[in-house]
């Protein structure tokens, strides 16, 4: 995977959790956030404090155990 096929799928997402960008491109969480990094120094990307919900409003998920990203256009 390159940087380009990350941003294409946050672009296209918006707001994604790193476990589900982990099992979409089969890579380590700590290897993300190495390239999500990238793109937040560029200011394309932020990561969402911690208790934020991903945005469906299916409540499943303990919003304080996920790590949520956002494209920034």
């Amino acid at each position: 995977m390159i940087l380009s096929d990350l941003k294409n799928y946050l672009k296209e997402h918006k707001r994604v959790a790193l476990v589900d960008l982990a099992n979409r491109f089969s890579m380590e969480p700590d290897a993300l956030r190495g390239m999500l990094g990238k793109w937040i120094n560029k200011g394309k990307v932020r990561k969402l404090d911690s208790g934020t919900r991903c945005g469906d409003g299916c409540c499943q998920c303990d919003p304080a155990q996920i790590e949520l990203y956002e494209w920034v256009d």
